[in-house]
């Protein structure tokens, strides 16, 4: 960057505009990958350690373990075994979603009040009927709050994925740091910040649509 050079050359922007469009895709579609794979395995070990609890501390302290490992450092331990491939950063980004949905789902099912529980086994309610008709739903708002935090902190990570050729709009903000260009790094950065306020609000709207009684 130059002296008296703006900080957004709108006429880059212009430019790559279709580069950008390629690169919020991208985004888009390792964050969903990676939230949506961190749900699935993170409700399968949450029904684990619902059913048992013995396995709740273990379980957590994997997870723990996990989330506490630098992401570049995560990287570069699986690089030699799935090289620079979007695998490898989605294996690093599903990692760090688990801790925040595990929690959140075993959380919002403790939450749903006993004597919930006990009317509805009066009522005949199987074991099955019970989580999917009573507790699950019960437990949407907590649930829901726990995947708006792992969505908004992966969105947050996608970026870093740039250093490995996987990282969406964070490909921008690299590029301006090794240009010392300040369009692409604002762009990027801008980006980041929208994507995940837009996704935070997406998530509040389905919140209150599936759940109108919290209301």
């Amino acid at each position: 960057m130059t002296a008296g050079e703006p900080l957004l050359r709108w006429d880059w922007v212009v430019a790559n505009a279709d580069l950008i469009r390629q690169r919020v895709v991208q985004h888009l579609v390792l964050t969903g990958i990676a939230v949506g794979a961190g749900l699935v395995i993170s409700f399968a070990l949450s029904l684990l350690v619902w059913r048992s609890s013995r396995w709740y501390g273990p379980v957590l302290w994997v997870e723990g373990a996990l989330y506490s490992i630098p992401s570049l450092a995560l990287f570069a331990l699986l690089i030699p075994f799935t090289g620079l491939s979007a695998l490898t950063a989605e294996i690093g980004l599903v990692s760090y979603t688990l801790l925040i949905l595990t929690r959140a789902i075993v959380g919002g099912l403790r939450a749903v009040p006993a004597d919930v529980r006990e009317t509805a086994q009066g009522m005949g309610f199987t074991a099955r009927q019970l989580l999917w008709r009573v507790e699950l739903p019960l437990a949407l708002p907590v649930i829901i709050g726990g995947l708006r935090v792992a969505t908004i902190t992966t969105i947050g990570l996608v970026t870093v994925t740039a250093l490995i050729g996987q990282g969406g709009v964070g490909a921008f903000i690299l590029e301006g740091i090794q240009r010392f260009f300040s369009t692409p790094l604002l762009v990027g950065a801008g980006l980041s910040v929208a994507l995940g306020v837009l996704a935070d609000v997406l998530l509040v709207r389905l919140q209150r649509l599936a759940t109108p009684w919290a209301r």
